[in-house]
């Protein structure tokens, strides 16, 4: 029987049916849109629900690539192109799921990116192996990006012409919203939902949480790499779009209508400017982010976090040990790995916060060798991602169980060049797509190492997928991964051989304190 002729590969959806293919022991829909084409008037509005269909729509290939600059960091794959009619999922399910009746746990990941690159159609996302070895139903999804999809022009309209904000984070919710009335019928249980991703995916994580229009459409939550105080207020953003106004050329009092008369991959055109325009105008906040907008995000995230007014529910949270090396590698200002850099941060945010006067001093005094390089990439990698992380863990775990990870395995190649377990080296691990063997695509186990990364990857995926599966990560034949409090801090250090760690790092914890360093 071919696939085209399997019953159990066409599906019904609230809009109509879609038809499947086979990929190994899974069935899969690619392409799926969940929500109308934000095009036109919708560019800058919430989405809306998706446009119902007659007969069989096939879902043989990834939906369209969100607008953004290509690049060969994140090379788009022949046959996929760069539409602003992006709005679409994939779904991966054991092939059992059409037959068995017993409905699976669902796993919602979110790619990362800042916020302005990426999509879900990277092979280092496919869901294949997540569903086959967890029995679970895997879902990736695009959303919309860069100046589409996070930056705030809510200042620059009128009565007439109206914008609104966190485009990206309302296309998440409307997957979600779709993911809750649909996956039934894939064979999910849309009562047992784990969000996850990293970096910004990571971030769209922890900020959802503390969202009112995300309550109830995800149940577990995994937060990779999240940099969770880069979430602004309406003056720091609206000074982002205007400086991206500027770069365009486009006349303030003109946005209201140009923005929606230039063609999307015009929008995108002048995305890595402003990221490096606003990386090294203010050093340690990003370009593209969260806005506080009082609909979708009402506050600052960890902020809500320490108020005990974030979801209630099981939480992963954790780093990589070398986030800030892929920065350095990449020879980009996203993150400030300089001593000039960073007292300019310092200063700007104690002028911000007038708590965090002589914080500089204290902090870089606990990294060993500062103001070196390799100490500096030390300071902006807690700046960014591992102090927000733990400040996250504090105040959940004491509403909720919390687990805490740090990433640290790196093949010998990787740690030979200094770039060691950076930022996303995790994210194959997670989904079982490490290479069978060195390539050229690939070439950070060209000294070996290969055959442990692979049983590394075994051992993190079970505990993702347990914790998808009970919300505990909790694995048979593995070392015991506490919950984390704020009293012993147990870390899940993860590498050759897995350990827990009581406080690792305790000085630089306490060099850094609670006053949380973020940007309004």
């Amino acid at each position: 029987m071919s696939a085209f002729t399997d019953d159990n590969l066409i599906v019904d959806t609230q809009c109509g049916q879609v038809r499947g293919s086979r990929a190994g022991d899974t069935n899969r829909w690619l392409g799926i849109p969940y929500a109308a084409p934000p095009l036109g008037e919708l560019r800058y509005r919430a989405p809306k629900p998706p446009l119902k269909w007659s007969g069989i729509r096939d879902a043989l290939e990834f939906g369209s690539v969100a607008p953004q600059e290509p690049t060969k960091v994140i090379p788009i794959p022949p046959g996929l192109k760069i539409d602003e009619d992006c709005l679409s999922l994939n779904i991966w399910a054991p092939k059992a799921a059409a037959t068995d009746g017993r409905k699976r746990p669902v796993m919602v990941w979110i790619h990362g990116g800042a916020y302005f690159i990426g999509f879900s159609a990277q092979p280092i996302y496919k869901g294949q192996d997540i569903a086959e070895q967890g029995d679970v139903i895997m879902v990736t999804l695009n959303y919309r990006l860069g100046a589409v999809g996070f930056l705030d022009f809510r200042s620059f309209g009128d009565s007439t012409h109206t914008f609104e904000a966190n485009l990206g984070l309302r296309d998440i919710i409307a997957a979600l919203e779709w993911v809750k009335k649909n996956i039934a019928n894939f064979g999910g249980d849309p009562g047992q939902v784990t969000l996850f991703g990293e970096s910004a995916g990571g971030g769209c994580v922890t900020t959802l949480m503390t969202s009112p229009k995300a309550k109830g459409l995800f149940h577990r939550a995994i937060a990779e790499s999240s940099p969770a105080t880069s979430v602004y207020g309406p003056e720091r953003t609206a000074q982002m779009a205007g400086a991206y106004l500027d770069l365009m050329g486009i006349p303030h009092d003109q946005a209201k209508t140009t923005l929606r008369e230039l063609d999307a991959h015009q929008l995108a055109s002048k995305t890595t400017t402003l990221l490096d325009y606003v990386a090294t105008t203010w050093p340690g906040t990003v370009a593209f982010a969260p806005a506080i907008d009082g609909d979708v995000i009402v506050d600052y995230p960890v902020k809500l976090f320490r108020e005990g007014k974030a979801m209630r529910i099981p939480l992963i949270i954790g780093t990589n040990k070398d986030e800030a090396a892929l920065f350095k590698l990449m020879k980009s200002p996203l993150m400030p790995i300089t001593q000039e850099s960073l007292h300019r941060m310092f200063d700007d945010a104690a002028a911000e916060n007038p708590a965090l006067v002589g914080a500089e001093a204290r902090i870089t005094a606990a990294y060993p060798g500062y103001p070196q390089q390799s100490a500096a990439m030390e300071v902006s990698r807690d700046a960014g991602f591992r102090m927000p992380s733990v400040w996250v863990a504090e105040a959940h775990s004491k509403y909720a169980p919390t687990w805490m990870y740090r990433f640290d395995q790196a093949p010998r190649l990787l740690r030979w060049m200094g770039i060691g377990a950076s930022h996303g080296t995790e994210i194959p691990y997670v989904f079982g797509t490490l290479p069978n063997k060195p390539n050229k695509r690939n070439i950070g186990f060209s000294l070996g190492g290969l055959r442990k990364a692979h049983a590394i990857s075994t051992r993190m995926q079970a505990r993702w997928l347990a914790f998808g599966r009970s919300g505990n990560p909790a694995c048979e034949s593995q070392p015991d991964w506490p919950n984390y409090d704020a009293t012993t801090r147990a870390t899940l250090l993860i590498n050759k051989t897995d350990s827990v760690s009581d406080n690792p790092d305790p000085n630089i914890r306490a060099a850094w304190g609670d006053e949380i360093l973020g940007f309004k």
